[in-house]
């Protein structure tokens, strides 16, 4: 079986390769079991913070190649992908930082002599990453889990190996110790021997809801701990006192940052009654303005194509269901006469709760405008789906935002702003966008033994 890189923006392929046999599955894990003794108690945090560190320098050093590699393999426009390498090396130099203080004994107060709670790692822990940020979803899981002490090994999304070659290259080059960060080019049929091998002591996964049961299903039966950040279908509420131009400049940020193919991406935006019509008409003259279909690479691409040309069908079958079953299109709808996966920016009214609009995730450059009649109505719209990650709520009277937020069902809410994930927050999600969490100290404590220690 093959795994094969392939160009989006041109249907050329890039690369492939062959997955790995059983037997180099089983030594390369073996391996990574052995250095754990050697990372976790024989190296200080205080160095494991320093050789995070170093990786943070190679990225900076090696921007340029790196992100233009992102570009070709999934698609990601120059800037964003650009972008994304330097919050990658932000995340190591946050957890360099504030690593020690994060993993510190935690003194309690008790009849003890002495008593406290220590952050010990686990072990091998498994990522299983996806391809829409191929850098940045590795790396907020690999800086706190190896600061913590534990070993990574990387299974990568098929369509990205050579980003995953590229980033196991990175820590190869920051002077990271062999098998302490390993990329394992195996396929999803294979994950599940690696789960179930002995050594590995537990997996996150970034990706669908399906992918997150089945590997939930698995690890459960080994007892194997878990973080899953699964799909998400995220309100833009946007309350009568919103300022209408900043909305849309948020909503056109948030839905189509990426092509729309994130998980956190502002999906369905749930507008007051009063201001629907006036916003919808300034979201698609802002987006027929904006964007300009053209090579990734060139720095005046606004439009890049989506990652592969099934997940295109896959999102206009969706479209085109919802539009059958009465939705209309304002803007948008069909994919672009030219090579490449590129899908028209697209607005969809009049969604019903009966459509795959109102409760499925549009993994891609689509948003759904919905009519609230109050605040109250437009909460309730924002939760009547399974998906539970981010959202946002946009108006002047903060209060009453405020108060909403907290009753968003999601991982995060922000109030005139759109969501996005920030080392310094936790990152995660509610219902079935998963659970655990990723980033601050939060996260760096996810993947650790959390000791209790009594001295008398």
């Amino acid at each position: 079986m093959a795994m094969q890189s392939i160009n989006p923006a041109t249907g050329e392929l890039l690369a492939e390769f062959e997955t790995w046999d059983q037997e180099t599955i089983d030594y390369t894990v073996t391996q990574a079991s052995y250095m754990f003794e050697e990372w976790s108690k024989l190296t200080a945090m205080e160095d494991r913070c320093t050789m995070v560190r170093r990786v943070a320098d190679v990225l900076r050093d090696d921007v340029e190649p790196l992100a233009e590699l992102i570009s070709l393999e999934m698609g990601k426009t120059i800037a964003e992908a650009e972008a994304e390498i330097e919050k990658c090396a932000w995340v190591c130099e946050f957890y360099a930082d504030n690593g020690p203080e994060f993993l510190a004994d935690e003194i309690i107060q008790t009849d003890a002599s002495k008593s406290y709670v220590a952050y010990l790692p686990l072990g091998v822990v498994l990522a299983v990453m996806p391809w829409n940020f191929p850098f940045w979803q590795v790396f907020r899981f690999a800086a706190p889990a190896l600061i913590a002490g534990n070993i990574g090994l990387l299974k990568h999304a098929s369509n990205v190996p050579q980003c995953a070659l590229a980033i196991e290259e990175v820590f190869r080059k920051a002077g990271f110790p062999d098998f302490v960060f390993t990329n394992l080019m195996i396929g999803a049929n294979q994950v599940e021997s690696v789960i179930r091998h002995p050594a590995v002591q537990a997996v996150t996964l970034t990706g669908s809801e399906n992918a997150g049961r089945k590997v939930a299903s698995i690890a459960g039966s080994e007892l194997k701990k878990t973080v899953l950040e699964l799909g998400g279908s995220d309100a833009f509420i946007v309350l009568d006192s919103a300022d209408v131009k900043a909305a849309v400049e948020g909503a056109v940020a948030g839905r189509f940052l990426n092509m729309g193919q994130s998980c956190i991406a502002s999906k369905r935006f749930i507008v007051d009654q009063h201001i629907v019509d006036d916003f919808t008409e300034q979201f698609k003259q802002a987006i027929e303005d904006k964007f300009v279909a053209g090579d990734p690479l060139d720095s005046e691409t606004t439009l890049a194509p989506m990652a592969r040309q099934d997940l295109l069908d896959e999102l206009h079958d969706q479209v085109m269901r919802s539009v059958e079953m009465g939705a209309k299109i304002v803007t948008g709808g069909y994919q672009l006469d030219r090579p490449g996966c590129y899908y028209a920016p697209t607005i969809l009214t009049d969604v019903t709760s009966n459509m795959p609009a109102w409760s499925e995730e549009f993994f891609g450059p689509v948003a759904i405008v919905l009519k609230a009649t109050e605040p109250e109505h437009a909460l309730g719209i924002a939760n009547s789906v399974d998906f539970g990650l981010g959202g946002s709520i946009w108006s002047d009277d903060v209060a009453t935002a405020e108060t909403m937020a907290r009753g968003m069902e999601s991982g995060a809410t922000f109030i005139n702003n759109i969501s996005f994930s920030d080392p310094r927050m936790p990152f995660g999600g509610v219902k079935n966008s998963g659970y655990g969490r990723e980033l601050s100290v939060h996260g760096i404590r996810e993947f650790t033994n959390v000791k209790s220690i009594w001295i008398k």
